[in-house]
């Protein structure tokens, strides 16, 4: 995310790939879509030093989890350290032959996550001063969606309150 110009040089970051300058979020979901784990990070952390702090996270919140699934940006550190605390990490790659954007199994979930996240206007762009307030406004958001999903009346159906369960993958 880009951050804002009040934000403080030092919580900021550059990404190379994207060529942005701000912070990076880090998330683990369910398999509903809801947070676990929510880091926030200067941009210019590299996806793999983000990964092993999730899932050192991950590990200390939520002991039972056992399976995680990441995309091709993570690398075998992130894999041996997941193992290291036996959470079996794998990679979802898409297919070498695959042209253009093709919906990938399992990963949509954290996807779909982050398009709930785009909905509110206060996480488009991370105005926040500090990391702290910007994973606060995250959550913020989380509860929103999570209330409108319970409060949703039975026949009201949507992309956002009643998900899909996951596909045999």
């Amino acid at each position: 995310m880009k951050a804002s110009p009040n934000a403080p040089a030092d919580s900021q970051g550059y990404d190379g790939g994207k060529r942005v300058k701000g912070r990076k979020r880090h998330i683990a979901t369910d398999t509903l879509g809801l947070i676990l784990v929510l880091i926030v990070t200067a941009a210019g952390v590299q996806d793999s030093a983000g990964g092993k702090q999730v899932l050192d996270a991950l590990a200390a919140q939520w002991p039972t989890v056992t399976k995680v699934w990441v995309d091709a940006g993570y690398n075998n550190a992130v894999v041996r350290h997941g193992a290291d605390l036996s959470i079996d990490v794998e990679v979802v790659a898409r297919d070498k032959e695959q042209k253009g954007f093709v919906v990938q199994p399992i990963r949509w979930r954290v996807e779909q996550t982050f398009g709930i996240m785009s909905r509110y206007r206060r996480l488009h762009r991370d105005y926040e001063e500090l990391p702290d307030r910007s994973r606060s406004m995250i959550h913020w958001a989380m509860v929103n969606s999570m209330t409108n999903r319970l409060t949703a009346s039975p026949d009201k159906i949507g992309q956002y309150l009643r998900p899909k369960p996951l596909a045999a993958a």
